[in-house]
Parts: structure tokens; C-alpha cells; sequence
């Protein structure tokens, strides 16, 4: 008899937890809606604004580095060690290393004017920030328009069948951008071409003797590197190429 109420009573203990379960799984799950900021009339647009500054974080760095400095110092450095024949020697991290820390120092007048006219007015909400875009555009306008060549120049103007500016602040910003980077790739190339002139005299009197002495299966390349490597420490090389580099934008 015990034994018949113990079964009884787990039985109605089983179909209970069966309905409490049934009906939990019959109600629906309660939506979860995350927003940022308040829910007014604009907050379709205020999303489409995060998305598209979201966009322009992603490029940045592409775009800063067609604004800058950057594009002819990182070039210039991939050619002396392409003209020395060092393989990987320097390595890429520091060739882009040292590449990243001259532009800053390039850059830090133009740097400054955009923190002191832009960024700080407005994180302390002087300006809004379409001004604050205006304000820091100005500065780094000046520094591409001074290295920039008047004919790369040109060439995008009547592409955009746009009138003559009168000066580099009314030139738009999606045509001073490209200008810039081909004058910069133009300048570059030029640097580079200097540069493979000594290294490529001492390959062409490596190879030469080697000729004339009749040992025509030893390379010529591994017998004129360490005259090559040995010439760029005799003169200095690595500091040549940064002054080179420093007076090629402060010429202008």
C-alpha cells in the first residue's frame, strides 16, 4: 500500500513538471531591442550616421597615408634596399617603422595646426563636426598643395570641368587627394632613381672583371654586395637618405 502512494505521488509530480514545462515553452521568448540614445523621430538617421563613420574609420589609415608624408618616405626606403640587394635586410616592420616615425616628424607642424584650429575646439564643444572637418581640412590642404605639382593638378581639375581655384583653399579635397599622390609617387621614383646610380656602377664593374678574368659561373650579385654595402656605410648612407628626404619637403 506505502509502495502504491509513492508511485501515485511521483506520477502526479512527473505530469505537473510536464505542464510547468509545456507551458513555459509555449510562451514566446521576449524580444531584446539594444539602441543608442534616445528614441526620437531621427534615430533612422543618427544609424546611418554611425555606419558611415564607422566606413570612414575603416579607410583612415589608406587616406592618411595619401595625405601625407608617409607614401614618399616608405618608397624611398623600399628602393635603397632594393638598390643595395639586401633581400629582407632591413626588414619590412622596420622600414614601415621608420617610415611611420619621420612622418610624424614631418608632420608635426601641420599635426599641430589641426589639434590647436579643429580637435580641441571641438572636444570642448566650440564647433561642430562638419567646422571641425572644415578647420583641420585647411591645414593639411596647404601642406599637400606645396608638394604638389601644378600639372597632376590640372589634370583633375578638367577632369571635373571645374573652374581654375584661386587658391588651395577652394580646390575640393577629392581632387587635391589624388594630385597629391601621383606628385608624391612621381618624386619618389625620381629619389629612387638617384639612389640605384652608385650601386648600379659598382654592379656593372663587379660583373665586368669577372668577364675578363673567365669565371663565368661565379654571380656577379654576390661578389659586388659587400662592396655595395660597404660603400653605403663609407658614405653614410642611411643618414644621407633622411636628410635627402627632410629637404625634399622643406624645399617647397
Amino acid at each position: 500500500m506505502k509502495t502504491k502512494w509513492i508511485i501515485a505521488v511521483a506520477l502526479v509530480q512527473l505530469v505537473m513538471l510536464g505542464m510547468f514545462h509545456s507551458h513555459a515553452y509555449a510562451e514566446p521568448l521576449p524580444n531584446v531591442n539594444i539602441s543608442i540614445g534616445d528614441e526620437t523621430e531621427g534615430s533612422g538617421s543618427s544609424a546611418i550616421s554611425i555606419l558611415l563613420m564607422l566606413t570612414v574609420l575603416s579607410i583612415a589609415p589608406a587616406i592618411l597615408m595619401l595625405m601625407t608624408s608617409f607614401t614618399r618616405i616608405v618608397i624611398v626606403l623600399g628602393f635603397v634596399r632594393t638598390s643595395l640587394g639586401t633581400q629582407q635586410m632591413p626588414p619590412n616592420q622596420v622600414l614601415i617603422g621608420l617610415a611611420m616615425f619621420l612622418t610624424f616628424f614631418i608632420m608635426s607642424p601641420t599635426l599641430s595646426q589641426v589639434n590647436q584650429v579643429a580637435l580641441q575646439p571641438y572636444l570642448k564643444g566650440e564647433i561642430t563636426q562638419t567646422q571641425a572637418f572644415e578647420k583641420a581640412a585647411e591645414p593639411m590642404k596647404k601642406f599637400m598643395f606645396s608638394q604638389t605639382r601644378e600639372k597632376d593638378l590640372l589634370l583633375f581639375i578638367k577632369y571635373t570641368k571645374t573652374e581654375k581655384p584661386s587658391s588651395y583653399e577652394d580646390i575640393p579635397i577629392t581632387v587635391l587627394v589624388p594630385a597629391y599622390a601621383i606628385s608624391e609617387l612621381k618624386t619618389a621614383f625620381q629619389m629612387g632613381f638617384m639612389l640605384f646610380i652608385p650601386f648600379l656602377i659598382i654592379d656593372m664593374v663587379v660583373s665586368s672583371t669577372l668577364m675578363a678574368m673567365g669565371m663565368m659561373m661565379l654571380p656577379p650579385v654576390m661578389i659586388s654586395l659587400p662592396f655595395k654595402i660597404l660603400l653605403f656605410i663609407l658614405v653614410d648612407g642611411w643618414y644621407l637618405v633622411v636628410k635627402s628626404l627632410l629637404m625634399s619637403f622643406n624645399m617647397s
